[in-house]
């Protein structure tokens, strides 16, 4: 199993066969502060995330021993690392599965480095801000006062009762949740739960709110666990 313990400098493995690609690659991630770890092969990049425990991999689909599909599912069957997937122009079904078999995100080549600089962080940026079943919490429980929200199971009780969330709300609450106190965005909101995703107005943040209120029982005027900050976004109160 994949090791979920942090580094201080995060590792990313890039697994691709082709030299004129990995090498710039290589490069371009290793100028932005991150330790690599490389593979040319899906067998071998299986066994280094094994081992490296990456804080995300980068893989092509198209690979000998084992295809990127296959490394995805595996990899997603043992652990949550983000996965960026490459794929080739014209790979359309390769993308539609490798999302389905848990991939993040996707890149159609060529790319731009720049670019994909930018989706890492991204991707790193939402997996530290996402709940976490073993970031300090027991068993993957999140508790406040009578609120209990089990991340894994993805339940949520209030007094006992099971409050029914639609899978946007759970991520919300939850993300909120497990980390009480902290002030957050509409953007880090949107970064985290939709993926950043330009076509998705930021007053959306505001109605899932609004929804995670009203089915906690917090109607207007009632003491509230989600705070809001004008002007600014959002934060929980344990």
């Amino acid at each position: 199993m994949i090791s979920d313990a942090k580094q201080e400098r995060k590792t990313v493995l890039i697994v691709e066969d082709e030299d004129n690609l990995l090498a710039p690659l290589t490069y371009s991630v290793e100028r932005e502060g991150f330790r690599v770890v490389t593979a040319t092969d899906g067998g071998e990049g299986l066994e280094l995330a094994r081992e490296e425990s990456p804080s995300l991999v980068i893989l092509d689909i198209m690979l000998p021993t084992m295809d990127g599909i296959q490394v995805c599912r595996i990899l997603r069957s043992e652990s949550d690392v983000p996965i960026l997937m490459l794929t080739a122009k014209g790979e359309e079904l390769d993308k539609v599965l490798g999302l389905e078999m848990g991939a993040d995100d996707y890149m159609t080549k060529p790319f731009s480095m720049r670019e994909l600089i930018a989706r890492v962080k991204a991707m790193l940026r939402r997996a530290e801000l996402s709940p976490s079943p073993t970031d300090g919490r027991d068993d993957g429980v999140i508790t406040s006062n009578d609120l209990r929200i089990d991340v894994e199971a993805r339940k949520v009780s209030l007094g006992g009762d099971s409050i029914k969330l639609k899978p946007k709300e759970f991520d919300l609450l939850a993300l909120l949740a497990g980390h009480p106190g902290k002030a957050f965005t509409r953007d880090d909101i949107l970064d985290s739960i939709w993926g950043g995703k330009d076509n998705i107005d930021r007053r959306t943040v505001d109605v899932h709110v609004r929804w995670i209120r009203q089915k906690l029982g917090e109607a207007d005027g009632a003491p509230r666990r989600i705070i809001t900050i004008r002007g600014h976004g959002y934060r929980f109160e344990g």
